[in-house]
């Protein structure tokens, strides 16, 4: 065996024939003779050479069914009922699901590795994309735990105005996962209008933050800049139009026949197995029990508010739709408080150490900064000057140490363990993402039940790829 080991330190083949690197054609093909490798067959076209790459999980999978009654499926990841870019493997015996696995990976972006090698305010550009269904909990989540780390309160305000976003954010995704949901059952009439209402949250994220989505609106310290002043007429607007239009998926989807059916007594996971699976958010709920960090671990404020967990009992993919319907009427709740007690004030602590001098308005040509900032720090303090560049281009320094901050977000407990060794970057940065965690409930709600029941219990998770795989 010790002739077929490779050389570790450069990863090259120093057995016989590896050594070798001149093709010889009177050797059989067997990948080690360099015309070829043993995972990628070779046919010659008019076009030239052609290889056909395999996946070595795949042909596992198919060896173990082979001379078998048991038929092995491939679901995606290109297939539009599989929530993003998840590949299902799932063996089949008729129509029943004896086995199903998940396979990911295919949308990973690098992102815990990206922050090592930025500033701990470019950091936020990054997680806001990593759910980018509720970009505005992962930049919360990550600002939270930098600010246990610098040991900093953000101003009142500030906070206020992160619960209206989060909870406009937690609108939005849920919007979105019965939509998809209801495309991906047939109900084309609920995918259009949970579209139309996320249209709504997004003209109004985009008029508070100057984004649809991927804002990197709230940043250590507070928030990049204040809200428009006309800010809390818009929401209130908002809160009117959905008041009135979420009653409408009542009428539609929870009291129509066909689509209660396809739901109860689909994807049943109780409370025991939720627990043991680490599964949190309306899944957890829908299995009994009320376990929300807004209320069990309450940050940003969110104790000041007066809001229901709502919770059901039959722990099915049907349940867990109606509780998402339930947290849309909370969060419009949360809202319609929290813009009550917006009051005057700043969006960013008074630290110039980690605050960025600039306020971020906008001058009159549209774009950057005011002109009266640039007169201020370009005409009268080269001091300034070379603080607000050296705090734009290196960042602050945060004490070491280690924390975890964990947040509800709509798909669960969303949690930062962020560590840092006393520099201007993140040392290491790991996200508990609740689509990765969860998604690992996905056989044990399938298997022993119908192939086309799958794709309810994947939309009853909801997991969002960009979180399993960042």
């Amino acid at each position: 065996m010790t002739e077929r080991l490779s050389d570790v330190t450069t990863g090259t083949d120093t057995s016989a024939p590896g050594r070798d690197s001149t093709p010889d054609d009177s050797r059989p093909d067997d990948g080690r003779n360099g015309t070829a490798d043993a995972y990628a067959g070779s046919r010659e076209t008019t076009e030239g050479t052609v290889y056909t790459v395999t996946g070595g999980d795949w042909d596992e999978v198919l060896a173990d069914a082979a001379g078998d009654e048991r038929i092995v499926m491939n679901l995606g990841p290109q297939h539009p009922s599989t929530h993003g870019v998840l590949r299902l493997v799932l063996e089949l015996e008729g129509e029943t699901v004896t086995q199903a696995r998940s396979v990911i990976g295919y949308l990973h972006t690098g992102i815990e590795k990206n922050l090592e090698y930025r500033n701990w305010t470019q950091g936020v550009t990054f997680v806001t994309r990593m759910d980018y269904l509720a970009p505005l909990h992962n930049e919360a989540a990550y600002c939270l735990a930098v600010e246990k780390l610098l040991g900093v309160e953000v101003p009142e305000r500030a906070q206020v105005i992160r619960v209206i976003l989060m909870e406009l954010n937690r609108i939005s995704s849920h919007l979105v996962a019965l939509a998809t949901g209801g495309m991906e059952l047939g109900a084309l009439t609920g995918m259009t209008a949970g579209f139309r209402e996320r249209e709504e949250v997004l003209h109004l994220l985009e008029h508070l933050t100057g984004l649809r989505m991927n804002h990197a609106f709230i940043r250590p310290g507070g928030l990049a800049q204040d809200l428009p002043a006309d800010a809390p007429q818009k929401i209130r607007d908002f809160i009117k139009v959905m008041d009135s239009r979420l009653p409408d998926y009542d009428k539609l989807l929870t009291g129509q026949p066909i689509w209660r059916n396809r739901l109860e007594g689909i994807g049943y996971l109780p409370v025991d197995a939720c627990l043991a699976l680490g599964v949190t958010g309306p899944i957890l709920r829908s299995a009994g029990l009320a376990w929300d960090l807004r209320k069990i671990e309450p940050y940003s404020g969110y104790e000041h508010y007066r809001f229901d967990v709502p919770t059901a009992t039959e722990a099915d993919s049907f349940a867990r739709y109606r509780l998402r319907v339930e947290e849309m009427h909370q969060s419009l709740k949360i809202v319609r408080q929290a813009v009550d007690r917006l009051e005057p004030g700043p969006v960013m602590v008074e630290d110039a150490k980690i605050a960025w001098p600039a306020q971020l308005t906008i001058g009159a040509d549209g774009m950057g900064n005011s002109l009266e900032h640039v007169r201020k720090i370009m005409g009268q303090s080269m001091e300034s000057l070379i603080h607000h560049f050296k705090l734009v281009t290196e960042g602050f320094h945060v004490p070491p140490g280690q924390v975890y901050v964990p947040v509800e977000s709509p798909r669960g407990e969303l949690g930062y363990h962020v560590v840092s060794d006393g520099g201007t970057r993140p040392m290491r940065v790991h996200v508990r993402e609740p689509s990765f965690v969860n998604l690992q409930s996905m056989p044990a709600m399938c298997e022993g039940g119908m192939v086309a029941d799958v794709i309810a219990s994947v939309a009853s998770i909801d997991p969002v790829m960009g979180g399993c795989d960042r």
